[in-house]
């Protein structure tokens, strides 16, 4: 059976774990990655990053527009390992806890909740009101798992995209994705990369 996962990137600023995902995914090999990127996402990519928009669609297998809601990820019958939202949205995180898929990002989690499959939600906002606490408490109890990308100091980054990498790799562990070089704490209370 083919691995495929479901790559959402919505309007939320960190346009840039959106992008790691797709690459290291291609760097992995061996999932077929389909990427849905929202209007605002659109909009914080030209605002944030360098990346054209064809060249964030070059990373993924296939790309489905956002408003395509007869898309393959938006039925249950495609076999998916769940889906990431990096980043996730206040606007799309509430949208996923109420049931709301007005757009194929919001749907696609909706199936993969609907379906028991793995979502996960690299929620970016700070402060936290308690609309978006409720919320991440709604996608919880259906069983998504939100996933602040929250940095790991313990194994020293050195830039930016140390820290962007971390994350996401970490995020991506949770679908059982293996990536490669990706530090983990060790048995001796250290980090330690796992050799090839």
């Amino acid at each position: 059976m083919t691995r495929r996962i479901i790559i959402g990137i919505s309007g939320a600023s960190g346009f840039q774990y959106g992008y790691e995902a797709l690459r290291l995914l291609r760097e992995t090999g061996g999932i077929e990655t389909h990427l849905v990127v929202s209007k605002g996402a659109e909009m914080t990519r030209a605002l944030e990053t360098p990346y054209t928009r064809e060249a964030v669609c070059a990373l993924a297998d296939v790309v489905h527009p956002v408003g395509n809601l007869g898309a393959a990820v938006a039925s249950g019958s495609f076999k998916t390992l769940g889906m990431l939202v990096a980043p996730c949205s206040m606007r799309s995180l509430a949208a996923i806890a109420q049931g709301y898929g007005d757009n194929l990002l919001t749907r696609a989690a909706d199936v993969v909740l609907k379906e028991r499959r793995r979502l996960v939600l690299m929620v970016r906002e700070a402060p936290l009101n308690l609309a978006h606490i409720d919320n991440m408490r709604r996608v919880t109890e259906m069983g998504g798992i939100v996933f602040p990308p929250v940095p790991a100091f313990y194994q020293q980054p050195q830039s930016v995209a140390d820290i962007v990498t971390h994350s996401v790799g970490r995020a991506l562990e949770l679908f059982d994705i293996d990536i490669p070089k990706l530090p983990h704490w060790g048995l001796h209370g250290r980090p330690e990369i796992e050799s090839e």
